[in-house]
């Protein structure tokens, strides 16, 4: 039983055959159906339907030679919208199974973002086709959690604000020179990191950790494409699951200057969410590579 599907309202689905007649359900009634071939012999598919907006369930499996359809796994998914990196992406296939993780160095983030590849069928037919890598790729980001919380913004004016934008691309600007071997620039971020060290520790004996934190983008456990964040809610839209009629929170984050929406059931979320305040809590990573020719 996949652990996030309650992310999307099927918090009350435990049992063996209600779940093998969602994914029959989802096969026989899917909205999208993607294929492509991954061999002479066989063709991969995946199908997709939707039990609100932008979220459902995706199967995967293939067809024989005989054209009779095996299936692989499931797992539930949340569409995102807009342009969440426009940075190069590399794609990596998990060891048990015809599933991808995709690997992004995004700058403003700090670390290497991996995610849950959603549209593997392109990637694979691509693959297939000998046609890698394709240039001109963007990233469209979504994250399920189970768990959050809503935390109320740091007050900060326009002046502020305008402070911060510019010291963040200052920083963006750094990072990318000390990729490329900028001696000075390594030299630069160093400082800088220790002074900011040292300005917390200072402030953290008398203020709260969250006021001094404003986002936070962070790995969290054994499994790579979860993290633990904080970010400023964007936009927020209240969703039903047309099955179960669970209520679902759909926010859109800002996080580290990266945008992307998270889903949560209403139930694990603690607060009310508002644009302007902030969600905290852990998410799984998915990602939906937009190809310029697919």
């Amino acid at each position: 039983m996949h652990k996030f599907m309650r992310a999307i309202g099927f918090s009350q689905l435990t049992d063996r055959q209600e779940q093998q007649k969602l994914i029959t359900d989802v096969i026989l009634n899917a909205s999208r159906r993607s294929y492509t071939s991954n061999s002479k012999e066989t063709i991969l598919a995946e199908f997709c339907e939707d039990f609100a907006k932008d979220m459902g369930i995706a199967v995967c499996g293939e067809f024989d030679e005989n054209d009779k359809f095996t299936y692989d796994y499931y797992y539930p998914y949340l569409r995102g919208t807009g342009i969440s990196s426009t940075e190069d992406v590399s794609v990596e296939r998990h060891a048990d199974k015809e599933s991808y993780a995709g690997v992004c160095d995004d700058i403003k983030v700090g670390v290497s973002l991996i995610f849950y590849l959603q549209n593997m069928v392109p990637y694979v037919k691509a693959q297939y086709e000998n046609t890698l890598p394709i240039k001109g790729t963007t990233l469209t980001l979504s994250g399920l959690s189970l768990k959050g919380s809503i935390l109320l913004p740091i007050s900060k004016n326009e002046k502020q604000r305008q402070k911060i934008q510019k010291a963040s691309m200052n920083r963006n600007q750094l990072i990318d020179a000390a990729r490329k071997g900028d001696e000075d620039a390594i030299e630069t971020l160093t400082l800088e990191d220790m002074d900011t060290y040292t300005s917390i520790s200072k402030k953290i004996l008398t203020e709260d950790v969250f006021s001094l934190v404003d986002t936070y983008f962070m790995p969290y456990g054994v499994e790579c494409d979860q993290y633990s964040i904080m970010g400023e809610i964007m936009d927020i839209s209240l969703r039903v699951n047309r099955i179960t009629e669970e209520e679902i929170y759909v926010m859109r984050l800002s996080c580290n200057d990266l945008q992307f929406d998270i889903c949560i059931n209403k139930q694990d979320l603690y607060g009310e969410p508002l644009v302007g305040r902030r969600f905290k809590g852990v998410v799984w990573m998915q990602g939906y590579i937009n190809y310029p020719s697919i």
